[in-house]
């Protein structure tokens, strides 16, 4: 699916009990007003999907309201770099005017999105300035992040790698779905998605996953996370002494 078809969809019949309204950019609308100006449409999306290609434009915003999605950018030779993992609330394609996208995203489990025209964004934008400062807002979290993965695979070990990143989407996916039974999540990836991430090989990968689990610091099996010591995990990530 490409970019240039996601508009083509039914809208919303209500933002007032999206279960992602408290996470997003449009948390201060009030939800008539976000269906309102922003006319939002839904797009459902099975597990593989792309549904944004890498070098395209994209001409809406996206809102994950549900699933796993992740973003990737691919060398001449076909190697992958997972640049991040989108989950409920995170945004997509938000440049004001991106002609050609630096990434590509795939969704890896059924996704649901939210899709925003761009144009709509920046009317509402106009009428609600609020909304721009919560717009900076999830640019300067995207940034943070950014730059705690820049820093984890450019300077720490292969087993802080894993253990920063596997804190980082337990703590974000309680986040965005209280409804999971912490400390267990749900976690959709492979060994080669987390190797893709951290610069690793599937090999290395297993490896460190292995030592984790044999610590007694988390388990992970059948497509779950369960953190069995916070702590010690954060120790693992280099995070605390």
């Amino acid at each position: 699916m490409t970019a240039s078809s996601i508009s083509k969809f039914a809208p919303r019949s209500s933002c007032c009990a999206c279960e992602a309204r408290a996470l997003c950019f449009c948390q201060s609308l009030a939800g008539s007003d976000a269906a309102g100006l922003l006319r939002p449409t839904m797009l459902h999306l099975t597990a593989g999907t792309e549904f944004l290609r890498l070098g395209e434009a994209a001409p809406d915003v996206l809102v994950v309201l549900d699933g796993w999605v992740q973003t990737y950018a691919l060398l001449g030779d076909g190697r992958r770099q997972v640049l991040t993992f989108a989950l409920r609330g995170d945004v997509l394609a938000l440049g004001i005017n991106p002609t050609a996208l630096p990434y590509a995203a795939q969704a890896l489990t059924e996704v649901s999105l939210c899709v925003i025209a761009r144009s709509r964004l920046l009317d509402a934008c106009r009428i609600h300035p609020r909304l721009s400062l919560d717009l900076l807002e999830v640019v300067s979290r995207d940034c943070v992040l950014a730059y705690e993965h820049l820093t984890s695979v450019g300077r720490c070990t292969a087993r802080e790698r894993i253990a920063r990143l596997l804190l980082e989407l337990s703590l974000r996916a309680r986040a965005a779905y209280p409804e999971a039974h912490a400390p267990t999540i749900p976690l959709p990836l492979t060994q080669t998605h987390i190797g893709d991430a951290l610069g690793l090989t599937a090999v290395h990968t297993n490896r460190m996953l292995a030592g984790l689990r044999d610590d007694g610091i988390l388990s992970l099996s059948r497509r779950t996370l369960c953190v069995l010591d916070g702590q010690r995990l954060a120790a693992a990530a280099g995070l605390v002494g």
